[in-house]
């Protein structure tokens, strides 16, 4: 490891390309500034909020250092909107409807009604949901909650709801209203590739960096996320279609599907009695990800386009506030047309000209270096890719029309990384050799060629003390120069790990309520996933359970692959042991709760056959790897 472990200094050339930013944008237009502090009615008396243990799962005072003017070591745009996302407290949207902000990565938006009040994407966490309602309550009363929506099918939409549904029969009976298919992509999303998401994930929201100038100042979609316990109550009212509307605690509200957009199962809301709109996370103040750097299937930003489209048509006549999940809300009718319809052309403009280059031959890389958004775009704060970047985004469009491959043969089959990596610095003379050029091109500031040739030599040596620092230091000024509040949270997460070690993973939704969400067949389908199939390849192993009042399910492992089949058919394969039990027991072998011995013991449990095959299935199950390398091998 080498010696110095501290964050350094901006660069010149970084320290100057960052001042020339402040020339290039209108940083004296204050309308978000105004917007983001309208309505305030106050925050809370305590900086922290506590886990049960006592542990601080969110700091309110973390990014005070943000009131400071911008160092050289930060964008000054990213600065500026993360000293606008760093606003916390409970805000007034309009009469009847309240925003908390600031208490975790979204917002959570409560809508009072005729006996209580109605709780939209209750945070990420139980532990910041319930100081956000306790917020609420302190400036308007005690009002129960009477029903709670989630707008989409992410974490930090719906994982803070058991901070604010009690337990017991108040919560089985309240209305929780999702987009048709958000139970399903809810738990497949942070289940299937759960752990390399969360891994991922601690880089692009630089959960393990340490809050400052020379450190994480935000993702631009907000300040961070939180650390709490994560949960899930299942829907009870799905939205299937736009247009459809419900009245709860005698709030009227008319809902627009937007399937496939930010996320796949997502809605918009409108208050028609408040003449307002939630536009969930399908319109913020950014351009957002079309495929998210933790990791995710890749979005449509054609159909997004078209949504924003119909939202403009379906609702900004009866619309004078439009208010989203994260950042703050637009006011007025002219301003929320305009937002609504830039936002509109972001994402088309992007879709078309990234498919307009791709049709005259341009790779992924290529078009992602030329593309350039329309002046006017540029011109709008909101905008700028401080969560998803232009850059990043085209390359998602072309994946999702062409995939990886960019066509070029001599890309078909390359090596992996490291035996890349080995011949690369044997071609190049040598580790010394390498990193004495690499040397060179930090101080003429070409810091993008020093991280992708000095990772050969990482990649060839991941132990090279010299290599580890000189890519320490390159990445971090990629991430002081970042507009992209993920991109130099990756960039700065390298830099941090190359010098102190993993840093581990802080947060995980991998959690029980989205576990016991799954159904069986999804339940299944996790572990098909952990097999390891080349230790499997010659085994054949087939158990039957026969659940009580359902069909017997055969899970059958052969040829390296676990197969799931319902009921009696040539596809089910004759099982070496049969297992007749509830769903609860079936789920609690399969989450590893329980032995197959224990459940052998378990009351109302027959078996007949050989148990020792569902041992011997389960053995050949792998546990993922939380702590992954990402800028080593």
């Amino acid at each position: 490891m080498p010696g110095n472990t501290e964050p350094k200094s901006a660069e010149p050339v970084i320290a100057d390309a960052n001042r020339a930013v402040r020339q290039r944008f209108a940083f004296d237009d204050t309308q978000d500034l105004e917007d983001a502090r309208r309505g305030f009615m106050g925050t809370a008396s305590d900086n922290l909020i506590r886990s049960p243990d006592g542990s601080t799962v969110w700091d309110l005072g973390a990014y005070g250092f943000l009131d400071q003017d911008c160092p050289d070591t930060a964008n000054p745009s990213l600065w500026r909107q993360s000293r606008l996302a760093a606003d916390h407290g409970l805000f007034e949207v309009v009469e009847g409807i309240y925003q908390v902000r600031g208490f975790d990565l979204s917002n959570m938006t409560l809508v009072e009604g005729e006996r209580g009040v109605f709780v939209i994407d209750p945070l990420l966490c139980a532990e910041t949901a319930a100081a956000a309602l306790a917020l609420y309550r302190a400036h308007r009363g005690d009002r129960p909650v009477t029903g709670v929506l989630y707008t989409h099918s992410h974490a930090d939409h719906f994982g803070g709801v058991r901070g604010v549904v009690p337990d017991g029969e108040a919560a089985r009976s309240l209305p929780v209203l999702a987009p048709e298919g958000f139970l399903d992509h809810a738990v497949s999303e942070n289940v299937y590739a759960g752990t390399a998401m969360n891994r991922r994930a601690t880089y692009m929201y630089g959960a393990a960096l340490p809050k400052g100038e020379r450190g994480q100042i935000g993702t631009g979609l907000g300040q961070t996320i939180s650390t709490g316990a994560v949960g899930l109550i299942p829907p009870t009212v799905h939205i299937a279609r736009t247009g459809q509307t419900e009245t709860i605690d005698g709030i009227r509200m008319v809902f627009q599907l937007t399937p496939g957009t930010e996320a796949p199962a997502e809605l918009n809301i409108h208050f028609p009695d408040h003449a307002a709109l939630c536009m969930a996370e399908n319109a913020t103040h950014n351009l957002h990800n079309l495929l998210t750097l933790r990791g995710a299937q890749v979005r449509d930003p054609r159909n997004w386009a078209r949504y924003l489209t119909e939202s403009i048509g379906l609702f900004v006549d009866g619309s004078d506030v439009a208010f989203a999940s994260h950042h703050w809300p637009v006011w007025g009718r002219e301003r929320v047309l305009s937002y609504l319809s830039e936002q509109r052309d972001l994402y088309a403009y992007l879709h078309d000209q990234t498919l307009r280059m791709l049709n005259q031959g341009l790779t992924a890389p290529e078009v992602a270096e030329v593309i350039k958004m329309p002046p006017a775009l540029e011109r709008a704060w909101h905008t700028h890719g401080y969560y998803g970047s232009v850059n990043h985004n085209a390359k998602a469009v072309y994946q999702r029309y062409l995939g990886w491959f960019d066509g070029n043969p001599a890309r078909l089959w390359q090596h992996p990384p490291v035996e890349a990596a080995r011949r690369y610095v044997e071609f190049m003379g040598g580790a010394d050799e390498v990193l004495g050029r690499a040397r060179q091109c930090y101080a003429d500031g070409d810091f993008r060629w020093v991280v992708q040739v000095v990772d050969h030599v990482l990649f060839t040596d991941p132990d090279n003390a010299q290599a580890r620092e000189l890519q320490a230091d390159a990445l971090e000024q990629l991430g002081y120069g970042s507009e992209n509040g993920t991109w130099r949270n990756f960039f700065l997460t390298g830099a941090l790990e190359l010098r102190k070690g993993p840093v581990g993973t802080p947060t995980s939704t991998v959690a029980a309520d989205l576990l016991s969400a799954l159904t069986l067949e999804q339940l299944f389908d996790s572990l098909a996933v952990r097999v390891n199939g080349p230790r499997s390849w010659e085994t054949e192993i087939a158990i039957r359970w026969n659940l009580k009042a359902a069909a017997p399910i055969t899970l059958q492992l052969r040829n390296g692959v676990l197969t799931q089949v319902t009921g009696v058919s040539p596809a089910a394969a004759d099982p070496d042991v049969e297992i007749a039990l509830d769903e609860a027991a079936l789920r609690a072998v399969l989450v590893g709760a329980i032995t197959p011995d224990e459940l052998a013991e378990r009351a109302g449990v027959e078996v007949t056959g050989d148990l020792g095959k569902l041992t011997e299935l389960l053995g050949f199950l792998t546990d993922p790897d939380p702590d992954f390398a990402i800028v080593t091998p």
